[in-house]
């Protein structure tokens, strides 16, 4: 247990590197990027610190370059969903009794591994198997990643400090106890630093963890892996599973040792979770802590007084950096009349200026969309979009013969409530609605009623009239919401992320407000010299 009242190292963000022609950086990531397709990939789950191969292997293969293998993993199944439980019920006592100190060197090491000796590594891991270029896998797999593992213990020393006030003759404390149970954390495939920070951030606050990610990120999760264990995690603390997402569910959800999920996935699957906890509520030690980010359909609202260079280069990274897969991507615009032609021209002067191919390319802006389920999503929506009369402003054009490639594509409305103007896309298609310049208010409650989304969002505007309209009149459309900027690139500490609405419980990653949902307080009143006598003075007589 700690004995002083500790003082943190130095917690900044992580500084992004440029990956310039000819920088250290870009050579080491060229050669990181060789070696991982030099070889075949073997790639175990991690239960209680043990490598765990099965008889079932799945192929992994570049979104971008689908003839080339990177490896395979090792699919789970039921019994090791029930094997990584038990590791991490039997792991539990010893790593919450383990001092805070340990527990936040642990993570603050793991920073300084990503930041050094594995920065390559991950990053390259990341942009090969979810085809990512290098500056979004810098910002992603390096840099956010650091900043959860940090920050996240400067957090935890923030709520551990929150401390009651006493009274003469008391000492009130509070303890921050870890959860009675288990946490599951199931991730996404299109964050690294998502994957990472949602088993870690319970795993810091004491508790342990069956981890299961989005099959499309095993790559990069294998390593974070590898960095966790260098790094002194002590086996079972973190479980990492590749079995399927509904039986890792049903055999979770109807555990008695359930203790909470954390989430990034869509609104279905994280409803139907929370669904089954509702129904079987009665079974669990305690009530379960349900964490979730589920997706947006997020918007840029331009008034007339805005910049147009600006909108139209706030469309062109928030729409279609990591070919729209982000939660927070803009994938839906309202541009008022009067900027619309200039706003138009250089949207698609930016577009034209797109090159579009596999990662290994420097110079490629746009790569290919996660799987083939999602490029037949995706190529479903643009047809139809032509068959309704929608007019294709841009792109529109999509190819899987080697890779799974969708053109940067912008579709122009004249339905405000055409379908992809309401519906979650999760690629690079942007669907703009032009409206009346003298319409700001009306188009403002029109955007509100729109979507079920409440994730991301942002207001272009000159007018400081306008900018404090569309803030107060947006309050519940977006639970990050941007002036002057694009919809995009939440920073830890700056921007805590996450909304409301169908976009999730609004628990802030980035913040203590995220960790503060994985321990369950303790009140603890100790009197130095109690009572001898029942009477209170109020009883003597007159």
């Amino acid at each position: 247990m700690p004995k002083g009242n500790y003082k943190l190292p130095s917690i900044e963000n992580e500084a992004i590197l440029s990956y310039s022609t000819g920088s250290p950086e870009r050579i080491e990531l060229k050669a990181a990027l060789e070696e991982a397709k030099s070889r075949m990939a073997d790639i175990p789950m991690f239960i209680n610190g043990k490598e765990i191969r099965t008889d079932k292997t799945v192929e992994i293969h570049p979104p971008h370059e689908l003839a080339h293998t990177l490896g395979v993993y090792h699919k789970g199944e039921g019994k090791h969903v029930e094997s990584a439980i038990k590791a991490a019920m039997s792991a539990k006592e010893s790593w919450e009794a383990l001092g805070w100190d340990n527990r936040a060197a642990i993570f603050l090491k793991a920073a300084d591994l990503l930041a050094g000796p594995y920065r390559a590594k991950l990053n390259a891991a990341t942009m090969l198997c979810q085809s990512k270029n290098a500056f979004q896998a810098e910002i992603d797999a390096a840099c956010e990643l650091i900043d959860f593992f940090r920050f996240n213990v400067r957090y935890m020393t923030e709520i551990y400090a929150n401390q009651p006030a006493s009274s003469k003759g008391i000492w009130n404390r509070m303890e921050y106890r870890p959860l009675e149970g288990f946490i599951l954390a199931i991730t996404p495939f299109n964050f690294t630093s998502i994957a990472g920070n949602l088993p870690g951030s319970p795993a810091l606050m004491g508790n342990t963890v069956v981890w299961k990610p989005a099959r499309t990120q095993i790559y990069s999760a294998w390593v974070i892996m590898q960095i966790l264990q260098e790094a002194g995690l002590p086996d079972g603390v973190i479980n990492l599973i590749y079995s399927s997402g509904p039986e890792t569910g049903n055999i979770c959800f109807h555990h008695p040792d359930f203790a909470g999920v954390h989430f990034t996935g869509s609104t279905a699957t994280f409803q139907s979770f929370f669904k089954t906890i509702g129904e079987n509520i009665a079974s669990y030690k305690s009530y379960p802590r349900i964490v979730g980010e589920t997706g947006g359909k997020d918007f840029v609202m331009v008034h007339a007084s805005a910049d147009a260079r600006q909108v139209a280069t706030a469309l062109s990274r928030g729409a279609f950096e990591y070919q729209g897969q982000k939660c927070s991507a803009a994938s839906r615009a309202y541009i008022p009349d009067n900027l619309w032609p200039k706003v138009k021209a250089y949207l698609i002067d930016d577009l034209d200026s797109f090159k579009m191919g596999g990662v290994d390319d420097f110079s490629n802006f746009i790569n290919a969309v996660i799987d083939e389920s999602s490029f037949d999503k995706l190529a479903a929506y643009i047809d139809r979009a032509k068959a309704d009369g929608q007019s294709i402003i841009a792109g529109g054009g999509y190819d899987k013969s080697k890779g799974y490639f969708i053109e940067p594509t912008v579709i122009q409305t004249n339905n405000p409530k055409y379908t992809t103007m309401c519906e979650e896309l999760f690629g690079p298609i942007l669907t703009i609605y032009v409206y009346s310049a003298n319409e700001f208010e009306p188009t403002l409650e029109l955007l509100d009623n729109t979507s079920p989304y409440a994730l991301t969002g942002s207001i272009f505007a000159k007018d400081r009239k306008a900018v404090e309209l569309a803030t107060w009149k947006l309050r519940n459309a977006a639970g990050n919401f941007y002036i002057n900027d694009k919809p995009t690139g939440a920073v830890v500490n700056q921007q805590p992320f996450g909304g409301a609405r169908a976009s999730g419980t609004n628990d802030k990653a980035g913040s203590a407000w995220n960790l503060i949902r994985w321990v369950s307080p303790r009140s603890i009143k100790e009197t130095f010299d109690a009572p001898k006598d029942y009477r209170y003075p109020f009883l003597g007589k007159d």
